[in-house]
């Protein structure tokens, strides 16, 4: 850990044990021991490090060509259209920021998103934005052991009914860093179809 982080950590963990010690003296006036404190800093470190899990993530690093189909409805025909995607890492390598770039229905479209892993939930969470929203999509989920595929769910409120609306983010990656992502949600009777694709390819250097 770096003295900037080690400085944090401990910082944390003192206004931790002030405001611990002070509901200890207002109540059963238990004093804070010295393996209270490492206790403490340990658990601190072990949710800001980041390390194999968020590794996991190089795949999404980098410039991609996106091939993207969007279905408005499950028995419609894909619009397809492309765009740009550059992911990189942020924040020390917690999370991939990934800046998306095209064009859908011949007007422009932009989107943001974040992914990392939380060390403390024990899953990968990712929160995206684009401009077909004012909203944001927070998910949660796992990654296979392999590597090889990813589910994260979210809830939104679905601009039409109002009402909460299940979103499925179904990855599938390849060793090359070649990547497709899978946006599912719920119909009307709550049966899930894919409503949007992206296939990204990523450009030779």
């Amino acid at each position: 850990m770096s003295k900037f982080l080690q400085v944090i950590t401990a910082s944390f963990a003192l206004i931790f044990l002030s405001a611990f010690g002070l509901a200890a003296c207002a109540g059963a006036q238990e004093a804070i021991t010295p393996a209270d404190s490492k206790a403490i800093v340990k658990a601190m470190d072990a949710a800001m490090e980041p390390g194999d899990q968020q590794k996991r993530l190089d795949f999404m690093v980098g410039t991609f060509d996106v091939k993207i189909k969007v279905w408005i409805g499950p028995a419609q025909t894909p619009i397809e259209s492309k765009a740009t995607a550059v992911a990189t890492w942020v924040l020390g390598h917690r999370y991939i920021q990934q800046m998306l770039s095209g064009f859908i229905l011949g007007e422009a479209y932009s989107g943001i998103g974040y992914a990392g892993f939380d060390n403390v939930q024990g899953q990968y969470v990712a929160c995206y934005m684009d401009t077909g929203s004012t909203g944001m999509e927070w998910y949660t989920g796992n990654m296979d052991p392999d590597g090889k595929n990813a589910k994260l769910t979210a809830t939104i409120y679905d601009a039409i009914t109002l009402k909460p609306t299940k979103l499925e983010m179904r990855l599938t990656m390849s060793p090359d860093g070649n990547h497709v992502t899978e946006l599912w949600e719920a119909d009307a009777t709550g049966k899930m179809f894919e409503s949007m694709e992206l296939t990204y390819i990523r450009k030779k250097s």
